[in-house]
């Protein structure tokens, strides 16, 4: 056998080698970004890690365009008598980059929206609009675009917490659901509420508090935040076929 034939398989067997290393199967759960591969209960559920990576939106702003998000705000996805309207704390800075609610890769809105029975697919953040046809809207406490929730003050929950029942007086929704237990006790002062449908409404609107699905939060897997979501799809109307 040939020098040249010898070194040619080798190279051949270095090449094969090199892309059993790097294929995907084999790459390290533990070696990706913790806010896409989520809480350690969502990474041994590649169901749910897929989940969570198919609501990535198309458009992928760069750290420019993030950081001139800044402060800004993005329009409500709203129409008089939804069945649940959805009330996030305020637009991240992915949100306020695209223009499309809880857009971040990692937050579990739309895969647990899609798990308690919401929505018929697992939409994208770019197909929001799609929510009004089933009665559903996204709104926000605190109109202003952050990085990071804990940069609102007090005041500002407080405010929002105002804007948001003239919001509901008008829009009059069967029930507001507010996406985060924090902000809402701060927003409607009622430092002792819990999870789950509350005692008081505005109006004849029911209010229901919700995890925040944010993917910082610790506290609710996938699982358990889509759990809550099919609590309140139990309890409000069914869409309109």
């Amino acid at each position: 056998m040939s020098v040249a034939g010898s070194a040619e398989r080798s190279a051949r067997s270095r090449s094969a080698a090199s892309v059993r290393r790097c294929s995907p199967s084999r790459v390290s759960m533990a070696s990706m970004p913790s806010i896409l591969t989520g809480s350690a209960d969502e990474r041994r559920d590649p169901g749910a890690l897929l989940q969570t990576w198919a609501v990535t939106t198309p458009f992928r702003p760069n750290a420019e365009q993030l950081a001139a998000a800044s402060d800004t705000t993005i329009p409500d996805v709203v129409a008089p008598g939804l069945r649940v309207l959805f009330c996030g704390i305020n637009p991240g800075l992915w949100s306020g980059a695209t223009g499309h609610h809880f857009a971040r890769p990692g937050n579990r809105f739309w895969p647990a929206l899609h798990r308690s029975g919401f929505t018929p697919t697992l939409l994208r953040p770019d197909r929001q609009e799609e929510l009004l046809g089933l009665g559903l809207g996204i709104t926000n406490v605190v109109a202003r675009t952050t990085a990071k929730a804990d940069e609102l003050t007090a005041e500002e929950y407080r405010q929002g917490g105002e804007a948001l029942v003239e919001r509901v007086g008008l829009l009059q929704p069967h029930t507001l659901a507010v996406l985060g237990i924090g902000a809402y006790r701060t927003a409607f002062r009622r430092p002792r509420a819990v999870i789950g449908p509350q005692p008081e409404g505005i109006g004849e609107t029911a209010v229901w508090v919700l995890p925040n699905p944010s993917g910082l939060n610790a506290h609710y897997t996938l699982d358990g935040i889509a759990e809550e979501f099919r609590r309140l799809r139990e309890a409000v109307p069914p869409a309109e076929s």
